[in-house]
């Protein structure tokens, strides 16, 4: 069994998932079905201009991919510590519970920029180089892997 992938009568089993690593300007994007697809990929990212436009864009995504799930990044400091960035990140999750029906789940997202980055960097898909334009679906694919992670251990229990 790979290290994405769960037992076949887990609650997630098919399930398709969508990552969303928050940010002031731009909310990255991954997607992820569990069981079909090898490993939750990059799907790219919304302009975060206006809720109205973020709710607009979400919804054609949720649609489009016929999403079931979102996990949503909540960064902390490494001491499990809320900054005001966790605030905002509270906010914004509160703010898609409100205007989505799917299930939410929370995930610790701590490093997971810095991550984005060491991967971009040691990546030929990405030149060796960090691209801004990608590091949030990178950083939401690293949400996505470290959410299936989570659960892995905890049917493992």
């Amino acid at each position: 069994m790979s290290e994405f992938q769960l037992p076949p009568q887990h609650e997630l089993n098919l399930k398709n998932i969508l990552a969303l690593d928050f940010g002031e300007k731009f909310i990255g994007v991954a997607s992820f079905c569990v069981n079909r697809d090898p490993f939750p990929s990059p799907y790219g990212r919304i302009a975060n201009t206006s809720s109205d436009a973020v709710v607009k864009e979400l919804q054609k995504i949720i649609q489009d991919e016929m999403i079931e799930i979102l996990v949503i990044g909540l960064p902390h400091l490494l001491d499990g510590k809320k900054t005001s960035t966790t605030t905002k990140a509270e906010g914004f999750i509160q703010f898609i519970k409100e205007h989505f029906s799917l299930p939410i789940e929370e995930q610790d997202e701590t490093l997971s920029t810095f991550e984005a980055e060491s991967r971009m960097k040691n990546s030929p898909r990405y030149n060796f180089k960090v691209d801004m334009k990608q590091i949030d679906a990178v950083a939401a694919s690293i949400i996505l892997e470290d959410f299936i992670r989570r659960k892995k251990r905890e049917n493992d229990l």
